[in-house]
């Protein structure tokens, strides 16, 4: 096979309809003679800001001289992205090499393996091949039978924030949903989470009880003198000094603090990690695609908050940045979203919405979209293209303005694409070209 014959193969099975469970994944390792077994893991699930927390404690880790595996989901443009080593995605050549390997097996399989388990055996395989010291492994979707969660104790469970999402598969109730994230403790192992959502923290509490696990909390009050601009924000936190995190988001402090007690978790393990390899590693950290600058003039911000406790902190982010300047939105959800209760956060801080349609089969159409936006009393326009819909959105802004995209990590590729084919057109136009 040949790259775009490899993609075409990982992309051909959905995971919509399929019975949910690890058997496919435990059969499709077992026939590759188990790599996961040979090696160690920092596990992150959650709601939201596991993917910023797994890329902090990735960043240490690589600081600290170990050689780091991330694993993260969705990816923004390529699905190289997915599976990284010190920073670096798996190359087209390594990605059609491990994909042969294990297509045989994938082929013989009696329930054939779902995308996403495909995606994680090739990064099981690409992991051991790179030798990797440890893996930071962010679970897809819910924890119990995501199929990252065929490996055996993790040296850290991490559970990051906890609030609605996915609910048709996950639960509708905060207990169900925290349930499910709960899977990923195992015997003996240790446990950080976020906290602060009591019905959810009591599950944690029980399983972790069950199963022997000891628990920590991330302890907030010791953050401390926080500021917030567009380069990112800068924080007190004991007893390092101060950070230097170059994530824009007001939560983004709070993820921090998740991965910092994780990788103090990881020191009682017998892992190498100085006071100044924490302070380094986050400030070298990267984390493309949530609440991330493009541009300034206007400022362009693209966030993949894709539910109502994401859109929230987004609004809380925006509100703190930029005072009562209105912003102008584009938005493009997923059909299967909450859509109301997220366009409830920002619709107070919106000058106008600007409706896409993401170029994914689960994305909303926008004349359903443009009929939940003009409920708010605000300006709305809709365009089939988020290209279009990008550049009638730095129209609208002006030199001055604001405009935040956001709704989906699926359409944040499309996004910055547009974003670069727009800005470079009125540069050219600028120029007479």
């Amino acid at each position: 096979m040949d790259h775009a014959e490899t993609l075409g193969y990982i992309h051909n099975v959905k995971w919509q309809g399929r019975k949910p469970g690890l058997e496919r994944t435990r059969e499709l390792l077992e026939g590759l003679g188990n790599p996961e077994e040979r090696l160690r893991f920092v596990h992150v699930a959650g709601t939201n800001g596991k993917g910023s927390t797994a890329a902090c404690i990735s960043s240490v880790l690589k600081k600290a001289g170990y050689t780091t595996g991330l694993y993260t989901s969705p990816h923004l443009v390529s699905v190289n992205e997915r599976m990284q080593v010190n920073g670096v995605c798996i190359t087209d050549d390594e990605l059609v090499c491990i994909t042969e390997e294990i297509r045989p097996i994938a082929d013989v399989m009696k329930d054939s393996p779902t995308e996403f388990e495909l995606i994680t055996a090739i990064a099981m395989v690409f992991f051991r091949y790179k030798r990797c010291d440890i893996v930071v492994l962010e679970v897809g979707m819910g924890g119990r039978l995501d199929s990252t969660n065929i490996i055996a104790t993790p040296d850290a469970a991490v559970i990051t924030a906890i609030g609605y999402d996915h609910v048709s598969e996950l639960g509708p109730e905060i207990s169900d949903i925290a349930g499910e994230k709960a899977g990923i403790i195992k015997n003996g192992g240790d446990v950080v989470i976020y906290g602060g959502v009591p019905e959810a923290d009591a599950v944690f509490e029980h399983v972790s009880a069950l199963r022997g696990a000891s628990l920590y909390r991330a302890d907030f009050s010791r953050i401390s003198n926080q500021e917030f601009s567009l380069d990112g924000s800068r924080f007190c936190f004991e007893p390092y000094g101060e950070i230097s995190l170059p994530l824009v988001g007001s939560f983004q402090p709070w993820n921090a603090a998740v991965a910092i007690t994780a990788l103090e978790v990881l020191r009682k393990k017998g892992y190498k990690i100085s006071d100044r390899d924490i302070v380094s590693g986050l400030a070298a950290v990267r984390w493309p695609g949530r609440f991330e600058i493009l541009g300034r003039k206007p400022v362009f911000i693209l966030d993949g908050a894709h539910n109502p406790q994401g859109v929230e902190a987004a609004a809380g982010s925006l509100r703190r940045l930029f005072g009562g300047q209105k912003i102008v939105f584009i938005i493009g959800v997923m059909a299967d979203k909450d859509v109301d209760t997220m366009l409830e956060c920002i619709a107070p801080i919106a000058e106008e919405f600007i409706g896409v349609r993401p170029d994914y089969y689960r994305a909303m159409d926008t004349e359903k979209l443009s009929e939940k936006l003009s409920a708010y009393g605000k300006p709305v326009s809709t365009y089939d293209t988020v290209k279009d819909g990008v550049i009638a959105a730095i129209k609208r802004a002006g030199e001055s303005g604001i405009i935040c995209a956001l709704g989906s990590l699926y359409f944040s590729g499309e996004i910055r694409a547009a974003y670069i084919d727009a800005t470079s057109h009125f540069v050219f136009k600028k120029a007479g070209v």
